[in-house]
């Protein structure tokens, strides 16, 4: 597991690095709302596609569900026309991502530009109030709120309005994103209904828990893990039990005290090793 001295979250991980694209990045804009934008003019959602844009070619969204790190995603955007990074692509030519993707680009742009930024995985309220739906949002710092925005980038003008959203979201207002150890609390205190939380039919606290795990992860810029497999899980392994929900409440904690600029370390062995092999891969039940 990476530890606290990674979390400089102005430097790239692995998945942010643009490689040879970083003096092209250096030319946008830092402002968080235009670098959504352009994000916006070079990927295009792999579920969302076909519905607010017309007919897509045969086989769209056929790769999108490997995340690209953000260097090969751009020498793929731009290999075609050679066009410059700010100029927006017709929908048909973008580049087929899901919201991890568009989350991990943003993140990329702000922190070419100093701007601390993180990828955060959680749930979204604003495609089927009042359900809470599994979603990836960017994360960046703002000095003058000694705080931290929520920015979703993948929510276009045509996509703001299919879902009738009227709210600025690249500054997310508070309760249209829980972050996953918000959703976690909300469930452990009778606040939320358990089952409002979840990814199309899977919902629920062991979705829950999979999301806590792939927040967490991605504060030590693990963005992809081996958690990103949960319908790999047979459905006899959905429960938690009491351990689990340990870890999970020390998941939880550890996830709220990122609210500054670095997160804690990763917690004691048994945690990390949680983290770093899901309950589903290992041969033998949780001790």
């Amino acid at each position: 597991m990476p530890q606290a001295a990674t979390t400089d979250y102005t430097e790239h991980g692995p998945l942010t690095d643009p490689g040879r694209h970083r003096a092209a990045l250096q030319a946008l804009p830092d402002d968080a709302a235009a670098l959504a934008r352009i994000v916006q003019g070079l990927l295009i959602h792999d579920a969302f596609g076909c519905r607010l844009y017309g007919p897509m070619p045969d086989g769209f969204g056929a790769a999108s569900r490997r995340t690209l790190p953000v260097a090969e995603r751009l020498d793929a955007i731009l290999a075609p026309q050679g066009d410059a990074i700010a100029v927006p692509r017709a929908p048909a030519q973008r580049s087929v991502g899901t919201c991890r993707d568009f989350a991990l680009v943003l993140c990329a742009m702000l922190r070419q530009h100093g701007v601390p930024a993180r990828v955060r995985c959680g749930f979204a309220r604003y495609f089927r109030p009042p359900s809470y739906e599994d979603h990836w949002i960017c994360e960046y710092w703002r000095p003058e709120r000694r705080g931290w925005t929520k920015a979703d980038a993948q929510l276009d003008k045509v996509h703001r309005e299919h879902l009738d959203i009227a709210f600025d979201t690249t500054d997310l207002p508070e309760g249209q994103f829980l972050l996953a150890w918000q959703a976690w609390q909300m469930c452990r205190n009778g606040a939320a209904e358990p089952a409002t939380f979840g990814h199309g039919e899977t919902k629920g606290p062991w979705f829950v828990q999979v999301n806590l795990a792939r927040d967490l992860l991605a504060l030590y810029k693990r963005e992809v893990s081996d958690w990103d497999g949960w319908r790999r899980a047979p459905a006899a392994q959905h429960g938690l039990d009491d351990e689990t929900i340990r870890l999970c409440d020390r998941m939880a904690a550890l996830a709220q005290a990122a609210d500054r600029l670095a997160c804690p370390e990763a917690g004691d062995a048994r945690l990390r090793d949680f983290l770093a092999s899901p309950p589903w891969l290992r041969s033998s039940p949780l001790a």
